[in-house]
C-alpha cells in the first residue's frame, strides 16, 4: 500500500488534513435504504468534504448515510437520509443537535460509500452549545 499523507496545501492555501477518518461503531440502529434528502430537521449544520486518503483530492458524488436519534433520543426513519457529495466532493447537512441518551454522548452515525474505495462507518460528537461543525472525511482506497 503506497504511504499516505497526512495532510497538503489546497489551491487556497489552506492545509487539508488528510489522515483516514476513523471509523467508529455502525451501532445496532443502521437500517439501508434511507430517504435521499439533506435535512432531518433544523438548528445544526454538519458539513465537510469527501477526500482520498492517497492524495488528498476531492471525491465526488460519494453517498454518504445519516443516522440519528430524535429529539426524544429515540431512532426512527424520521431521523434517516441519504446524500451526495458535490462535484467538489462538498456535502452539508441540517438536523436538530441529536440529544445524549443511555450514557451515550449527543452524535451523528455516518456510512459512506463509494466505488474504489473501503466503505466508511464512523459518527460526528457535536459539541455542546455549537450549531455548526466542519468534518471531512477521508477515504481509504480499495486494497
Amino acid at each position: 500500500m503506497p504511504s499516505l499523507p497526512t495532510e497538503t496545501t489546497s489551491p487556497a492555501g489552506t492545509i487539508q488534513d488528510c489522515s483516514p477518518t476513523q471509523s467508529d461503531a455502525l451501532g445496532p440502529f443502521y437500517t439501508p435504504g434511507a430517504p435521499q434528502r439533506v435535512s432531518v430537521g433544523e438548528g445544526y449544520i454538519l458539513r465537510g468534504v469527501v477526500r482520498s486518503a492517497v492524495d488528498c483530492m476531492p471525491i465526488p458524488n460519494a453517498q454518504i448515510e445519516v443516522w440519528m436519534a430524535g429529539p426524544d433520543g429515540e431512532y426512527r426513519d424520521d431521523y434517516r437520509a441519504t446524500f451526495f457529495s458535490d462535484e467538489n466532493g462538498a456535502y452539508s447537512f441540517e438536523s436538530h443537535f441529536p440529544p445524549p441518551y443511555s450514557g451515550r454522548p449527543s452524535h451523528h452515525h455516518l456510512l459512506v460509500t463509494t466505488p474504489g474505495y473501503q466503505t466508511l462507518v464512523t459518527q460526528h460528537y457535536p459539541q455542546q452549545g455549537e450549531n455548526q461543525a466542519t468534518f471531512d472525511l477521508v477515504l481509504l482506497p480499495n486494497q
